[in-house]
This record gives C-alpha cells, sequence and structure tokens, in this order.
C-alpha cells in the first residue's frame, strides 16, 4: 500500500513538471510575466484584490508590456503613453475586438455598443454615433436637456441652505436623467421608484465588477451559476435595467413617431424599420435594449464619478476653485447662460476640468479589447482572443508626459499665456476604434453642470474637516469614499 501511494506521489509530481516545462515551451514566444499556474494563473503573483497601483506595478520587472494569466484568459497590458499609442496605431484593427468572459457576456449578451464584435458592433455603434448627431450633440437641443438637468441640480443643491450634506444622490440623479432624456425622450422626478430601481441596479453592477466574486465568476463560470453570492444580485440587475428598456420600447411602438423622431429609441425603431428587408441588418429590439444598457452603464457612472471627484478636488483646493470663479464671473453677466462652446472664453476652467480628469480617472485600467487575429509584435507572438488591456491611467499618470502627474496642476493644459492647449497624452474616453461613442456628450455634461454649479455656489469643508479624503475606492470604477460638503450660495 505504502509503495502505491509513493508511485502514485511521484507520478503525480513527474505530471506537474512536465506540465510545467510544455507550459514554459509552449510560452516562450510571448511576451514577458510570470509563470501562470494550474486555475489560480498568474494570481498569485498579481494578487486577487484590485490596488490603485494594480497594472502599474508590473512594468518596474517586466516592462512596459507584459503578460497576465486570470484562469484561462491571457491578457497583454500596455502601459504608459507611447506604448499605448504606438501598439493601438499600428493595429486598429486587429485589437479592436471585445472580450467575451463570462461576465461580459452576461453583461451584453454580444448586442448594443459596448459589448458586441463584428458586423453587430459596427451597425450598432453607427447607429449610436449617427443618431447623437441627429439629436442636437454640440448643438442647443441636447445642451438645453444638460442645462435643465443642471439647474435643477442647483436647485437641490440650494435645499441644503449650507448645511453639509453627501452630493452623490442628487449627481447620480441628476446624471441618469439626462441619458434618460436622450434615450426616452423624457426625464424622470428623482422620487419615482422605477428611476430608483433603475439606479440601484446600476450601483450593484458596478460594485460586483472588479471584486473577489467578479473573478471567480470569470474563472468559474459554471460553478458560480449554482452558487449563491452577489454575482446573482449583479445577474439579477441587469436584468432589472433590460426589461426597463424594454418597457420604454413598447411605450414608443404604441406611441409611433416614426415620422418625427424625438429620441434614441424613436430614431433606432425607424432604423429597424428602413431595414426590415434588409437580411444582413441587425437593427432589432434585443439590440435596441442593449444599447440602452450601455448608455446607462457608460454614460450615467463614469460621468457620475467625474463629477464626485470634481467637487471633492475643488473643496480640497479653494484657490483653484476661487480662480475658476472668477474667470466665469469676469467672462459672463449672472444672467447669460453659459454654453458648450463657451469653453474657449473660460481657459483655465477648461484646464482645470481636464486636468481633474486626468488626475482622477474613472477607470481603474480602461476597457479591454480582444485581439481578432494572430499577431506579431515586436517579435513576440499574441494569439487570437488574446485580451489586450490599454492601461490608460498609465498614460494619464506617465511621468515621461506630465511635469507633476501625481499632483492637481490645471497648468498641465495651459500654455505660457495662460491659453488652453490640448494634449494628445489625454486619452480619458479611450483610443482607437473602440473610443467612446458618447465623448462629446460627457465632455458637455462635465462642463455645463460644474460651470452652473461653481457661478451658483462656493464649495467648502464641513466644520472640524480639515481635507476630504482623495484616495479612490479601488475597483472597476475609482469613486471617492462618501463625503460631505457645503454648498454656500454665491453673491450674484
Amino acid at each position: 500500500m505504502m509503495v502505491m501511494g509513493t508511485f502514485l506521489f511521484v507520478l503525480l509530481l513527474a505530471l506537474l513538471i512536465l506540465l510545467f516545462l510544455r507550459q514554459l515551451w509552449s510560452r516562450r514566444h510571448l511576451l514577458p510575466g510570470p509563470l501562470a499556474l494550474p486555475l489560480v494563473g498568474t494570481l498569485w503573483a498579481y494578487g486577487i484584490s484590485f490596488r490603485e497601483d494594480y497594472f502599474r506595478k508590473p512594468v518596474k520587472r517586466y516592462g512596459n508590456i507584459y503578460t497576465m494569466w486570470v484562469g484561462p484568459h491571457f491578457i497583454v497590458v500596455l502601459s504608459g503613453f507611447k506604448t499605448v499609442k504606438e501598439v493601438m496605431t499600428s493595429f486598429p484593427e486587429e485589437f479592436s475586438g471585445r472580450v467575451e468572459d463570462a461576465f461580459v457576456i452576461a453583461l451584453g449578451k454580444k448586442k448594443g455598443i459596448i459589448f458586441s464584435n463584428g458586423h453587430v458592433w459596427k451597425q450598432q455603434r453607427h447607429i449610436g454615433i449617427t443618431t447623437l448627431r441627429k439629436l442636437g450633440l454640440g448643438k442647443k437641443s441636447i445642451e438645453h436637456q444638460i442645462e435643465d438637468a443642471a439647474q435643477t441640480l442647483v436647485e437641490t443643491f440650494k435645499k441644503t441652505k449650507g448645511q453639509p450634506f453627501d452630493p452623490s444622490i442628487p449627481v447620480i440623479n441628476a446624471v441618469s436623467n439626462v441619458i434618460c432624456a436622450l434615450s426616452f425622450g423624457h426625464q424622470f422626478e428623482p422620487e419615482d421608484e422605477n428611476f430608483q430601481k433603475l439606479i440601484k441596479a446600476l450601483e450593484i453592477i458596478v460594485k460586483f465588477s472588479g471584486s473577489f466574486f467578479y473573478v471567480m465568476f470569470i474563472m468559474f463560470p459554471r460553478l458560480m451559476n449554482y452558487l449563491p453570492g452577489p454575482h446573482q444580485d449583479a445577474l439579477t440587475s441587469i436584468e432589472v435595467i433590460n426589461s426597463f428598456a424594454k418597457q420604454e420600447i413598447e411605450k414608443h411602438k404604441e406611441s409611433s413617431c416614426l415620422h418625427e423622431p424625438q429620441d434614441f429609441i424613436d430614431h433606432y425603431l425607424l432604423q429597424m424599420e428602413k431595414s426590415r428587408n434588409d437580411t444582413n441588418s441587425t437593427y432589432n429590439e434585443d439590440n435596441l435594449a442593449r444599447c440602452i444598457f450601455d448608455f446607462f452603464g457608460a454614460g450615467s457612472e463614469t460621468t457620475f464619478t467625474v463629477l464626485m471627484w470634481a467637487l471633492l478636488l475643488l473643496t480640497n483646493h479653494p484657490d483653484i476653485q476661487e480662480k475658476v470663479q472668477k474667470e466665469i464671473k469676469e467672462a459672463f453677466s449672472s444672467s447669460a447662460s453659459i454654453s458648450y462652446q463657451d469653453r474657449k472664453k473660460l481657459p483655465y476652467t477648461n484646464a482645470v476640468i481636464h486636468e481633474m480628469q486626468r488626475l482622477k480617472y474613472v477607470l481603474l485600467v480602461g476597457i479591454p479589447r480582444q485581439s481578432t487575429k494572430d499577431v506579431k509584435m515586436k517579435g513576440y507572438h499574441i494569439p487570437k482572443s488574446t485580451m489586450i488591456l490599454p492601461d490608460l491611467r498609465s498614460v494619464l499618470l506617465d511621468p515621461e508626459q506630465w511635469e507633476t502627474p501625481e499632483e492637481f496642476n490645471p497648468n498641465h493644459f495651459l500654455d505660457k499665456d495662460g491659453k488652453f492647449m490640448e494634449r494628445e497624452e489625454f486619452l480619458p474616453f479611450g483610443i482607437g476604434k473602440r473610443i467612446c461613442v458618447g465623448e462629446q456628450l460627457a465632455r458637455i455634461e462635465i462642463f455645463i453642470f460644474l460651470t452652473n454649479l461653481l457661478r451658483a455656489f462656493s464649495f467648502r469643508l464641513p466644520e472640524g474637516v480639515k481635507e476630504l479624503n482623495e484616495a479612490p475606492i479601488v475597483n472597476v470604477t475609482m469613486q471617492p469614499h462618501p463625503y460631505k460638503l457645503c454648498a454656500i450660495p454665491t453673491k450674484a
């Protein structure tokens, strides 16, 4: 019996050594990175829990292009501006795919804009971009809706009467209502039960993304489907948003405004009608519902997080806040409205907004891509279906590009004469063919919300508080810790 046990132990050891040597041989042409072990991949080296420097720390050892394994998923991480720009511009088509792990498939069902690929993605992205243009993105029509939401936010802040309050709920309500106006043609009252269910569902999905259970779900999806946990709440929340979108679609079909489309659903239904006899068309209600899901997921959460960081940073840096307010006051009378085009009159304000997005980038790393074919890069082999991770945080904090990368410094976006200057290293909305569809919408929202708020209030620390916490809650989205501030009405 003991001999048999010894034999089995030696056999198992030999098999593990053989597996190890086979792995080394099969990966000899792959990029540098730690050894991947069965099941856990390279998580033993990098850790399961995310940290703020999770994707930047390995650069010191492996260089600006390195590899990771999460279970069976092979990942190539690109770090720093020069590397990200060179690789993503050299292989625009090859690295334009979307990852198809278990949770991504659950999120998008390979439909919509963000989580689809190939012909489906091209058609959905096309209608997303063209509809935003038709709805007046960059013109007064969409700006009026954003201005209305901003004014509602100002009125809500006024009700606090200068007392400490948490701005997160009114901010998420305002930002989400912009997406509602764009998608459905109407906004909701903040206390609307269905509207709050929608916001809560989005919050659950965001909190789950990047968690321990998220990693386990990606690695062992079949097993996790049978186990309880926060992943089940996230899956339920996906369906809550999807059902909400489908109910709005049904309402639009009943009202039939296709002769004069007013919102994204109207424009999409019109396109479905035009493409009814096209056998290659992917315009259908399932893709429409997923597009709406994408607008909420990408549009609400990211803009909300930017604004929350903005209010925090402005409160912590009253000198910068006062310079912005002074510039706005000198450029506009108290009764004049400020449009997005007016940013040219406000170079310092524009620089501050860009600097806040740079320093407090809202994502941990950026949205992953997937290689659509085998690629030879810098002498290394990157197989088809490899996850490509452009680390946009490393770009925005690249010490080779930014004078003081870890500091809140609006001068990063100002020339010697105090004029605003664009920076090609400023890539919060991505790079290449998968660049964010809603980039222009987000830029308009952030500018209008912040200029309206800073005209109406000075943001101050509550009594007894020396500074708001600038460390993020580390997740897929990098939100600030909950905080309170005082909105003190400014003198007209």
